[in-house]
């Protein structure tokens, strides 16, 4: 019989328990029972059998040594679309954790009370906090409280309490996060952004996965990646049908990926005498249908520039989806409505000028750090 007392209250138990100063260095959940309060259950322990692309390690080991460093707790924010890298990231970063001798610690729900939990645990340890933005969204919980959750964690990352904590937290909408964690690197020293793979690293993982006699389908996995975004997942669905002998052309009309709507791409029009043009266009590279985009040059002329879908290519050399300048037709409209000799010559120079290539790029990919 073990006998356990707080304050007045003694609790009687039977000989398994045991009791000790510290948490043991392994994986660990947080649960609540309205009688019993808050508590940990032993998560299964992480395994990664897969191997590990980019610059991940790399990352893990700084973010590990600026904790050890640090006198005070330090968080990260893995930033990305879904099934692009971050939960990979925050297992290898539990893993390396864990032995270096840091107890881990899933937050996967959301409890009033649960900042103050966590605090109360005196010793330095990585509390992974999944989804962030979903699970700590800011909605009324089953109690009907009306507490901000995101709020309430704000005391719990700028916490003095003993025993300094590495808080990580990933996140797939950084608009559900509360202003006061993103760029605060006094709560979150770390934002990991991740990306969708690059050509090299698509390239990468489908040699190492699929049987050198398939090598042939993977430029053409790398030319579709440049109209949808593949993540690791879909790579890995692509990889198993390539492995079983189907051609990238039969695999993708069977395999869960397929396109909703329409995106937006920012093009950019290089004339063959060294001038360029930006603009945003809206369009769905599988549908075949006509371009137009109302441009206007370096001077401020008026033109239309028009290709059709069908006729975007990739091109490994400029990096991207690309259209030749001989499928684009150029219309430049006269600058004044009027038909004197002067203006009819300037519009005829201008008619003269040729487009060499247009590179389509999907918006919303640019790199949210500064790359100095």
């Amino acid at each position: 019989m073990q006998i356990v007392n707080t304050g007045s209250i003694y609790r009687i138990y039977d000989n398994s328990v045991q009791t000790s100063d510290k948490l043991p260095a392994q994986c660990y959940q947080v649960d609540f029972n309205p009688q019993a309060g808050f508590y940990l259950t032993k998560y299964d322990d992480i395994k990664i059998s897969e191997k590990i692309y980019g610059v991940h390690l790399q990352k893990v080991q700084k973010v590990l040594s600026s904790f050890k460093i640090v006198n005070r707790n330090l968080g990260v924010i893995l930033s990305g679309d879904k099934g692009i890298g971050k939960s990979l990231f925050a297992k290898l970063l539990a893993e390396e954790g864990i032995k270096e001798g840091y107890p881990l610690i899933i937050v996967n729900c959301y409890y009033p009370g649960i900042a103050d939990f966590l605090t109360s645990i005196q010793q330095e340890v990585v509390v992974l906090f999944d989804e962030f933005d979903k699970t700590f969204s800011g909605k009324r919980d089953d109690s009907g409280s009306n507490a901000d959750p995101q709020t309430e964690m704000l005391t719990l990352f700028d916490g003095l309490s003993q025993g300094k904590k590495l808080f990580v937290i990933t996140c797939n909408e950084l608009r559900g996060l509360n202003d006061y964690l993103v760029n605060r690197p006094g709560r979150f020293h770390y934002h990991i952004r991740f990306e969708y793979p690059t050509d090299r690293e698509v390239k990468s993982y489908l040699e190492d996965q699929i049987p050198e006699c398939m090598y042939s389908e993977i430029n053409k996995v790398i030319a579709f990646s440049r109209k949808v975004n593949l993540n690791y997942d879909c790579l890995r669905a692509i990889a198993f049908e390539l492995t079983l002998g189907s051609t990238f052309e039969d695999a993708i009309k069977d395999l869960n990926i397929i396109r909703v709507e329409k995106e937006n791409y920012n093009a950019i029009l290089y004339f063959k005498d060294g001038g360029h043009v930006k603009r945003t266009v809206y369009l769905d590279l599988f549908e075949e249908e006509t371009i137009t985009m109302d441009c206007y040059d370096e001077n401020g002329f008026n033109f239309y520039a028009s290709f059709e879908s069908g006729d975007t290519t990739y091109d490994y050399n400029r990096g991207g989806m690309i259209v030749d300048g001989k499928k684009v037709s150029l219309n430049w409209l006269p600058n004044y409505y009027d038909d004197n000799d002067e203006e009819i010559a300037a519009l005829k120079k201008r008619q003269e000028r040729k487009i060499d290539y247009i590179s389509l790029r999907r918006a919303g990919t640019k790199n949210l750090h500064y790359d100095l």
